[in-house]
């Protein structure tokens, strides 16, 4: 199939479909995705400058805080734990801890 659709494409200067899936922005919010989870963030705010780059690079936008307070937290429901952003905190602020399940 793939080798079919190659030679058509190969031949042909356009297409009458298009390929792929596109999803709508926010569909990972649709879904509760923190139950598979095995480890989540905890935010020690000992030493954190409020950078806000765990803002910035979670992957799932589901890390919160205040820049002037340095409180940080995340939202459970949705949390993958997949610990970016204790590996980009400079300060090293942030522990990823197993969930007891």
């Amino acid at each position: 199939m793939l080798r079919r659709l190659l030679t058509i494409m190969l031949k042909e200067e356009k297409l009458d479909f298009k390929l792929g899936i596109i999803a709508r922005p926010g569909a990972a919010l649709a879904n509760k995705t923190g139950s598979f989870r095995s480890e989540i963030p905890v935010f020690k705010l000992d030493k954190c400058t409020g950078c806000d780059l765990c803002i910035y690079y979670c992957p799932e936008g589901v890390v919160f805080g205040d820049k002037k307070t340095k409180k940080y937290s995340f939202d459970e429901d949705y949390c993958k734990g997949c610990g970016i952003c204790a590996e980009e905190c400079p300060a090293k602020d942030i522990d990823m801890i197993l969930v007891e399940k």
